[in-house]
């Protein structure tokens, strides 16, 4: 019976391991693709072609008097800015953009009429400075919505004072 026992632990460990080993090409799974990877060598970048300095904080240092809108204010643009500022800005400054939306309601002040001579005076440079980095209470939204987003929203707040918002 001893002898019966040592038999069968030895298939049962012999069946276990070969099959294991049998399968498996160690040499051929070091071969692949993605285990050498990040082993490429990369070529050298020309001096000065990476920016050292995050881009966003270029262009906070900039004056907003010299940011310029570089979409053309027209009907696709003006509604893409629509879109945009129902999704980014509805909540604070209120579906008219008078500022009396469900959020900024909780702020004091409340957030501004976007309709008003103060905001629309700004030129676009100065809005998107702010939108972008905030200022006040007004969160800073450049690491939140697209650079062309945050342009077309400026020419839809534009479009509410010329009252083509439709």
């Amino acid at each position: 019976m001893n002898i019966r026992l040592r038999a069968i632990a030895l298939t049962a460990s012999l069946g276990m391991a070969f099959p294991a080993l049998w399968g498996c090409d160690y040499g051929r799974m070091k071969q692949q693709e993605s285990i050498h990877t990040y082993e490429t060598v990369m070529p050298e970048m020309p001096g000065e072609t990476i920016p050292v300095e995050d881009g966003y904080e270029i262009m906070r240092k900039m004056n907003p008097e010299e940011l310029k809108n570089p979409l053309p204010s027209n009907r696709e643009v003006v509604e893409r800015g629509r879109n945009g500022y129902a999704y980014y800005c509805a909540m604070c400054h209120g579906p008219r953009a008078d500022g009396n939306g469900t959020v900024g309601q909780s702020f004091a002040p409340l957030p501004r009429d976007l309709k008003n001579p103060y905001v629309q005076k700004q030129s676009d440079g100065e809005l998107f400075h702010k939108i972008s980095f905030g200022f006040a209470r007004h969160p800073p939204l450049a690491y939140v919505v697209a650079e062309g987003e945050r342009w077309a929203i400026i020419h839809y707040i534009r479009s509410l004072a010329a009252g083509k918002e439709g």
